[in-house]
């Protein structure tokens, strides 16, 4: 299911994806594919563009292993 983010001011689409759905660079290409004509728009969104985001699986946070040293 896709998303319908708006751009605040000074937002560029890779901080939007990151601030408003934790995505990376990975999904920029899906991204603009969505929304046709969003490239061309400039590296700073307009105020209030909206952008679709597709459904685009985010990775799952790395794991660490605990060690205990003390019982």
């Amino acid at each position: 299911m896709a998303d319908r983010l708006t751009a605040a001011q000074g937002d560029t689409l890779d901080e939007l994806l990151w601030r408003e759905r934790g995505l990376g660079p990975d999904a920029l290409a899906a991204v603009l594919t969505a929304n046709p004509g969003l490239a061309d728009l400039g590296a700073v969104l307009p105020l209030g563009t909206p952008v679709i985001v597709p459904a685009i699986a985010t990775p799952a946070a790395p794991t660490r292993e605990i060690v205990q040293l003390w019982s």
